[in-house]
């Protein structure tokens, strides 16, 4: 399992049945779930945590030093769970002092050519499609997806079961259950067809929908708009998680789309 022209540190924990093709290099300070499969030219330094039964694909370079001058060379980490599949020349970078880990969820899928940096929190299922590039400190969470060639800026939220479109530039937080496009990034409607592909009941869809006319369809700005929500709306799961993640926005949220 293990191709004999490959580099592995004896200080590296390697799991059962793992399997790492040729000319990859595999650092001290390393662990690997069983059952992962390495490809070739694959580099995986220092402070990598690596899940069972992933997927890592050729070129990728996974725990290498954070490319911010702040770093000073504090011990830090990558962790990778387990299904997560890395497709060609993705690069994952170490957690700084602030975080400390860079971490990537279950059964996610980053394609070709992603960059994801120190400090990052992707959760479970996302999908990140080829190109993405993620800067520090974002915080990405379960099933949204990510598409091609998009840009992401330092310290963004992106909520879960969103949609962001290719080649987007995202400089605000993307709400939840949402479709996120255009120029300046905008609210485009709710992420039906992901939504229902997932199991959720068309009155949930209609309840989101309704929660997302408030915000974005009125002339309100979002202080009065979660007040109107809170007050006419019944609460849900779904409600409450919008709510929650618009009061908690840093950046601030995308805006609604004015023609």
């Amino acid at each position: 399992m293990i191709n004999k022209l490959s580099e592995i540190s004896e200080k590296a924990q390697l799991g059962k049945n793992v399997s790492v093709e040729a000319f990859s290099s595999i650092h001290a300070n390393v662990e690997i779930g069983d059952g992962t499969w390495i490809g070739s030219n694959v580099t995986i330094y220092p402070g990598a945590r690596i899940g069972k039964n992933c997927r890592i694909f050729p070129g990728a370079v996974i725990a290498a030093i954070p490319q911010d001058l702040k770093f000073k060379g504090e011990d830090s980490l990558v962790e990778i769970g387990d299904e997560t599949t890395i497709r060609e020349f993705v690069t994952i970078n170490r957690g700084t002092a602030d975080k400390q880990t860079t971490k990537i969820g279950k059964q996610c899928l980053l394609m070709a050519y992603v960059h994801i940096a120190h400090d990052c929190l992707i959760h479970d299922r996302v999908i990140i499609a080829n190109s993405v590039q993620v800067a520090g400190h974002v915080t990405i969470d379960d099933w949204a997806f990510i598409g091609g060639s998009s840009a992401i800026h330092q310290f963004v939220k992106i909520g879960m079961h969103s949609m962001v479109s290719g080649g987007s530039l995202v400089r605000k937080d993307v709400p939840p259950f949402t479709k996120a496009a255009r120029e300046p990034l905008s609210y485009a409607g709710v992420n039906s067809l992901g939504l229902r592909r997932r199991g959720f009941e068309g009155k949930t869809i209609s309840e989101i929908q309704e929660v997302y006319r408030y915000l974005f369809l009125n002339s309100w700005n979002n202080s009065r708009a979660l007040e109107e929500i809170e007050i006419n709306l019944p609460a849900t799961k779904e409600r409450d998680e919008i709510v929650n993640f618009i009061r908690s926005s840093e950046r601030g949220v995308m805006k609604g789309y004015i023609q």
